[in-house]
């Protein structure tokens, strides 16, 4: 038994190392903010908007899987809806994607998605925004809390994130 425990253990440690399981996050506020504008190019101008839905739809995270009365669920840091956005178990919908694709930790398809979301229905798709985002005075001075003035993007993104 032994001798066969030894000879299963590598491959086993090379199943496990191999494997990657997926992973989630939980932001921050400025953390984020900082990651939207200098690694996704997120205009300044509407990050404050941006940082308060996420804030109010998944609390900064990534994990966040909520079931919609209408049998639907919403995924990820930006809560996409599987009934028009995404498709569970295959790529699908609006923006193509696995909706299991954005509950994890890779948030660039989520702000993929959530962009078009976005300039197709505008910031009031999402409930929580509406909610409490909508009055200008419920937004975070991110300005003055995350120092957004120092922030600037670090490349060229894959794509443009603007309003």
């Amino acid at each position: 038994m032994n001798t066969l425990l030894r000879s299963l253990l590598p491959l086993l440690i090379l199943l496990l190392l191999g494997s990657k399981p997926v992973e989630s996050k939980k932001y921050q506020r400025c953390e984020l903010t900082r990651v939207l504008v200098e690694n996704y190019n997120f205009d300044k101008t509407f990050i404050s908007n941006w940082i308060c839905l996420v804030e109010h739809e998944s609390y900064l995270d990534t994990n966040k899987i909520t079931k919609k009365d209408n049998a639907s669920k919403n995924y990820g840091l930006f809560q996409i809806n599987s009934k028009d956005y995404c498709a569970e178990g295959r790529k699908g919908g609006q923006c193509n994607k696995k909706c299991e694709d954005f509950s994890n930790d890779d948030i660039g398809d989520d702000i993929a998605c959530a962009k078009m979301i976005q300039e197709r229905e505008g910031f009031k798709y999402w409930k929580g925004w509406d909610r409490f985002c909508r009055n200008p005075q419920n937004l975070p001075n991110l300005r003055v809390v995350c120092n957004l003035r120092s922030l600037s993007p670090l490349r060229s993104p894959r794509f443009t994130i603007g309003g």
